[in-house]
């Protein structure tokens, strides 16, 4: 799979502005002041409304916020069921390919990585039924290789969006990179991988807040990979 000679995920144009400095404080604020509506079951779109316009925010910036924060019951669900790396050990492990590999690249890529209330790493870029690979493709599946080969997990399989182009090629990349590297992991093409990681009994590995909420355990990948190669750009809302 051969990415784009000068394609990266990098940073939306207006993100220097929408992200500077001064607006940390405030988005952290909106952050605490959406999970608490969202924790007294406000509907989502009226609460980021209700939030954004208070701030005077973008769409951008409140698609940020959104994206970082969560109810109080759900952040205590999910980090009662991540898993720390040294119970991986021995464990199935399934990976919302899509999920994990545009996240590095963006991180990668110098992009917005956000750092959500759940400990969860997400991005705000977005494939539109279109996946292309970019430069930094092959390093993001690199690093996750040797973010897993030292917890020793059991069998690692990648699930990738049948509905999404080129997401077949992606999954040979993936198979190729595997075998080459020692790991024989799997990448399969699925017409759902949120429906299958979400009754799965493997560790889960995603950012993706329903499925995060269904899954029986998930790893925190991104972040060991992060660990190792950190991002340019971390904008942490996690109010930690």
């Amino acid at each position: 799979m051969r990415p784009a000679d000068t394609r990266h995920r990098g940073p939306h144009p207006e993100d220097d502005r929408l992200f500077a400095p001064k607006w940390l404080p405030l988005m952290r604020q909106a952050v605490s002041e959406l999970s608490w509506l969202l924790t007294r079951d406000y509907p989502s779109g009226a609460a980021v409304k209700l939030v954004g316009d208070r701030y005077a925010m973008t769409e951008r910036q409140r698609w940020a916020v959104a994206r970082a924060s969560c109810a109080d019951a759900s952040r205590a669900r999910r980090i009662a069921k991540r898993l720390q790396p040294a119970e991986v050990s021995g464990r199935p492990i399934a990976i919302d390919g899509f999920n994990l590999i545009i996240i590095l690249e963006t991180a990668l890529s110098g992009g917005v990585v956000l750092r959500g209330r759940d400990g969860a790493f997400r991005d705000l870029s977005s494939i539109h039924g279109t996946y292309r690979a970019v430069q930094e493709t092959d390093r993001a599946i690199r690093l996750v290789a040797a973010a897993l080969a030292p917890l020793t997990p059991g069998p690692v399989r990648w699930l990738f969006d049948q509905p999404v182009s080129n997401s077949g090629r992606l999954a040979a990349r993936l198979r190729d990179l595997g075998a080459e590297l020692g790991l024989p992991w799997t990448a399969e093409v699925v017409m759902d991988p949120d429906r299958v990681l979400a009754v799965t009994s493997d560790v889960v590995v995603t950012a993706d807040s329903a499925v995060l909420d269904r899954a029986d355990a998930w790893l925190n990948l991104t972040e060991l990979v992060l660990q190792a190669e950190p991002p340019a750009w971390l904008l942490d809302l996690s109010g930690d």
